[in-house]
């Protein structure tokens, strides 16, 4: 079963984000999306500048099984992308609490999102 990272707060599409207030949120994909999509081979994030809006589209997620758009679970200015799983895309899948996140966001506003139990309950996950 798929690990579900405690202090982080997710979207219904598999996102999760960290909230900590004192700078830009960390964005990435969880480790349920992850094990679903199998093994990941391509990543497309948006570009540093661009505004994200909670619930649209930002990009998409290639697999060897499917393709999968990414969703942002707040809205806000891209600070920041993860070159190096833009480079190295498995990375999502051996880590993707840590160094295989997406992108970065100053906040403006939140999407709905759920909390660690909430997203685990939902779907399958282990905290």
């Amino acid at each position: 079963m798929a690990k579900v990272a405690a202090e982080l707060k997710y979207s219904a599409e598999h996102e999760w984000i960290a909230i900590d207030g004192s700078g830009p949120s960390v964005i990435g994909v969880s480790a349920v999306a992850a094990e679903a999509l199998g093994d990941i081979v391509y990543v497309d994030l948006p570009e540093v500048g661009s505004t994200v809006t909670a619930g649209e589209t930002c990009g998409e997620i290639e697999s060897t099984k499917s393709v999968s758009d990414l969703y942002s679970p707040v809205t806000g200015e891209v600070t920041e992308v993860n070159d190096g799983v833009v480079s190295d895309p498995a990375v999502i899948n051996s880590d993707p609490y840590g160094a295989g996140w997406l992108f970065k966001v100053t906040v403006t506003e939140e999407g709905p999102l759920l909390s660690a139990e909430e997203y685990a309950s939902k779907n399958g996950g282990e905290l």
